[in-house]
């Protein structure tokens, strides 16, 4: 019994360092040093149904408010969005909880316009033309999913991608390997 025990407690350990080294990697891909002093944060959003800031946004601007770069001279938020789930867009109830809730007080941009994490890059293209750095905040493996699809669509503004402070150890740590497996799972059904 002890045997048994000691293995399914390994199993979970090693599942857990496993998610956490999938996300860490995910959040570096695509990623490099890029110099400046002005700097885009965008901020994916997820589904929300109600009139509330969902927990998943609540911890993306969190995420998002904790990439900026202190240093910088100029960080414009960019927060995207439209109302995929609910009567209002993901956009809007991320900037009222990081406003009200967070205390935001920087430059603040609504993309409200978006469905799909594509269409999340495609419109806020024009915010990010003239900033030195640009960082994607959302969950690890769909951040790296949005910066291909900066790649994609502007290799110009893809190589000014820095990285945000999504992941942090242990953060949200027994549904990383979820998390992980997800991302992994979506990348190879959509793959050309």
């Amino acid at each position: 019994m002890r045997k048994q025990t000691w293995l399914t407690t390994a199993g979970l350990a090693l599942l857990m360092l496993w998610g956490e080294w999938a996300n860490w990697r995910a959040s570096r891909t695509l990623v490099g040093y890029v110099p400046g002093t002005s700097e885009a944060v965008v901020v994916l959003g997820y589904r929300n149904a109600g009139m509330r800031a969902n927990a998943m946004n609540r911890w993306r601007v969190r995420a998002g408010l904790r990439s900026i770069d202190p240093a910088a001279v100029e960080s414009r938020l960019v927060l995207c969005g439209g109302p995929c789930a609910g009567p209002r867009t993901e956009a809007s109830l991320m900037a009222e909880y990081a406003t009200r809730a967070r205390g935001y007080r920087g430059e603040l941009v609504l993309e409200e316009r978006s469905r799909t994490t594509w269409e999340n890059i495609a419109f806020a293209i024009p915010y990010l033309r003239d900033v030195d750095r640009i960082k994607i905040v959302s969950l690890p493996s769909h951040a790296a999913k949005a910066r291909h699809y900066l790649a994609q669509q502007s290799p110009r503004l893809a190589a000014r991608l820095v990285r945000g402070a999504e992941y942090r150890f242990g953060d949200w740590m027994p549904l990383k390997p979820l998390v992980a497996l997800y991302g992994l799972l979506k990348a190879v059904r959509d793959r050309p």
